[in-house]
Formats: structure tokens, C-alpha cells, sequence
């Protein structure tokens, strides 16, 4: 079963767990395995020229699907705020996991032509350079700062201009907690400087964890619900400043909310 965003809210429905995943209890094997052969099946598809932002969602639903069918009970609020006002948009969230970069396509695409600022060592892995490409993502080496940010500024405006959203992760890397001094203001700065609005993003999504050999595929954590919620569109006034402290402070709130709801529920 596809999983339906077209409402404002979504909440996994009961019973999505397959018998599979239920055999073999929280075996990561089982989830890895269906998400690479879907990254596989992506990869197929952008060399055949056909990743447009349809097949973008498609691909991406199936992958919310593997999720949902290991286990995952996946939560998404706010999804208004992606069609409220005409685009385009910098959209700012926190980073912990894999979980939200192959399920974000599914979310945001039907409503908004977008694109991801990654590491730059994602065009060389197969299958995922092919995707990479074809949404013009934007590329950065994660080892020089400066020259980050300048690639960030300029490819970021220029995609801006030509009316597609950026989605950014300002932390930079993922991690396991969320500590607004570790989000730095370059999405603020970027909507600042193309001159749009920018949506705050917060996430809870440790359903998986980092792997203590391979750190792309840690155990999965089933009791550990994935939240996702988009704030309002803000406009940047001055420096940006005030708007990065609002960003922040609606990450925080939300990260925290979940997490005592969880250490509630446990």
C-alpha cells in the first residue's frame, strides 16, 4: 500500500508491518536490502532519462513504503506550509539520518520542484550520481568551509532564480541529537541572498541508527516513531538573525516534544 500525502498530516496506518518483517524481527538485512535494490531501480531509471519529479515521488513512496512494512510508524505535520504561498523556497532542517533523505521526495515533490544541497561523494556512488544529476542537486566537499559556502550561495541562487526550492541541512552532518549551536545560518543566508522565504524543517528520524562499522547501515529501531514537521514560510528582515533563532527555536521545540513523548511511550 502507497502511502497518501496529499492531506496536511499523515500518520502510518495500523498494521502496515509485513509478515517478513515480523519473521525476522528487527533484522536490518531485510530493510537495507529493499532499499538499495529500490536505489538500484533509481538508478535505472535516471540513466533512461525518466527521473522526472513524478518518478521522484513514486521512488521515494516506495521507499516510505519498505519503511513503514519494517516497522517504521512515520508522522508528518505542517505539509500545508509547502503550498501556502507560491515558491520558491530554502527549506532548513536538522540532519540525523538517512531516514529523511530518501523519504523527502515522496513529501515535498507533488507540492514543490526542489532539491537537496549533499556531499559531494554522493555523485560518485552507482546508482545514486544518475539521481543525483537529475535533480541538480548541489554538490559540496564538506572539507574546505569557505568554498562550501561560496558553491552554496552561488549554485544555490541559481536554482532559486530558476524557481526550484533548495532543502538544506545546516548541521552538515547527521547526528544523533539536535544542539542549535551546530546549526550554522548559511540557509538563512541563502534566502537572504535570493531574496525568499525559507521554511524551518524539524525531524526526529533515529528509526535507524549510525553502524559502529558501516556507518550507512545501522541496526533499525522499530519502537522509535519518524516525525517530520514543516513550520510557516518566513520572510528574511535585516540580517536574517531574528529568523535563525526562530528556525532554531522551532526545531528544538518540536525534537524535544518528540523525544519526551518517546522516553513517555517506552
Amino acid at each position: 500500500m502507497m502511502p497518501d500525502f496529499s492531506q496536511n498530516s499523515y500518520d502510518t496506518p495500523n498494521h502496515r508491518r509485513d509478515r517478513w518483517s515480523k519473521l525476522f524481527g528487527n533484522f536490518r538485512y531485510n530493510f537495507y536490502f529493499q532499499i538499495y535494490y529500490n536505489f538500484y531501480r533509481i538508478g535505472r531509471c535516471s540513466k533512461q532519462g525518466r527521473f522526472d519529479r513524478a518518478n521522484q515521488a513514486l521512488f521515494s513512496a516506495r521507499n516510505v513504503d519498505i519503511l513503514e512494512r519494517c516497522g517504521a510508524k512515520i508522522h508528518l505535520r505542517g505539509l500545508e506550509h509547502l503550498s501556502s504561498e507560491s515558491g520558491p523556497f530554502v527549506i532548513a532542517g536538522n540532519h540525523m539520518s538517512s531516514v529523511e533523505t530518501v523519504i523527502l521526495n515522496a513529501i515535498v515533490s507533488p507540492r514543490l520542484d526542489f532539491t537537496f544541497v549533499i556531499k559531494q561523494g554522493l555523485f560518485g556512488v552507482p546508482f545514486m550520481r544518475q539521481a543525483m544529476r537529475a535533480i541538480d542537486a548541489i554538490g559540496v566537499g564538506q572539507i574546505n568551509p569557505r568554498e562550501d559556502f561560496k558553491i552554496i550561495m552561488e549554485q544555490g541562487e541559481a536554482r532559486l532564480k530558476s524557481g526550484k526550492s533548495v532543502l538544506i541541512f545546516p548541521e552538515s552532518s547527521r547526528y544523533a541529537d539536535f544542539q542549535p549551536e551546530r546549526f550554522n545560518t548559511v540557509a538563512v543566508k541563502l534566502a537572504r541572498r535570493a531574496n525568499v522565504k525559507i521554511i524551518p524543517l524539524a525531524l526526529k528520524t533515529d528509526f535507524v541508527k549510525f553502524g559502529r562499522l558501516i556507518r550507512e547501515c545501522g541496526p533499525i529501531c522499530p519502537q522509535n516513531d519518524i516525525h517530520l514537521e514543516f513550520g510557516p514560510p518566513m520572510s528574511i528582515q535585516g540580517t536574517g538573525r531574528e529568523e535563525h533563532l526562530r528556525i532554531v527555536d522551532f526545531i528544538g521545540q518540536r525534537y524535544q516534544k518528540w523525544c519526551r513523548e518517546a522516553e513517555k511511550n517506552a
